[in-house]
């Protein structure tokens, strides 16, 4: 067993949130708007099919926890980072069946460019108020509200089979 380190970035534009959606396989190429969102590009990608997620990925080898949050966004989205908080680190026990993963999140307030295509999956603008209501992985509706939170938090999240089963959190403020 190993480990992986990754980021996960949430860029906000005031009350929207830009969020990546994985295609569904058997619908690639279709539009979708069925959650109220505001498409800003619309690729086509291998992933986790019709998922939602925020930005972000694993480290390369030497990166700093801020230079791969910055890399991530740029090249999922085609935006640079200006400025990000850190608001919290989570633990993926086993995750993938193989590794622990350790996602620092991020909550990006201020950025540079226009949203473009990657082959990461479609790129929308959501109202962060709708957030909860997009099929995530189910671990993402305990933490998103954490990001509004003052302070730091870390907590780890245990899967099986990729179906969320418990976390646990310590918050520092």
């Amino acid at each position: 067993m190993g480990l992986k380190l990754s980021t996960l970035a949430y860029v906000r534009c005031g009350a929207e949130t830009l969020m990546l959606r994985r295609p569904d396989r058997a619908n690639q190429g279709a539009s979708a708007d069925d959650k109220g969102a505001r498409p800003v590009t619309s690729v086509k990608a291998e992933g986790q099919t019709g998922r939602w997620n925020g930005l972000g990925g694993k480290f390369e080898p030497g990166e700093s926890p801020e230079v791969c949050l910055r890399r991530e966004v740029l090249e999922e989205s085609g935006l640079d980072v200006e400025e990000a908080v850190l608001k919290g680190i989570i633990t993926f026990p086993d995750f993938d069946g193989e590794d622990d993963w350790y996602v620092f999140v991020y909550l990006v307030t201020h950025f540079s460019g226009t949203p473009t295509a990657s082959d990461e999956g479609d790129l929308y603008w959501v109202p962060t108020a709708d957030l909860a209501q997009l099929p995530l992985w189910d671990g993402d509706h305990h933490f998103l509200p954490w990001l509004d939170q003052p302070g730091l938090f870390s907590a780890t999240f245990w899967y099986s089979s990729g179906r969320y089963q418990r976390h646990e959190v310590v918050f520092h403020r």
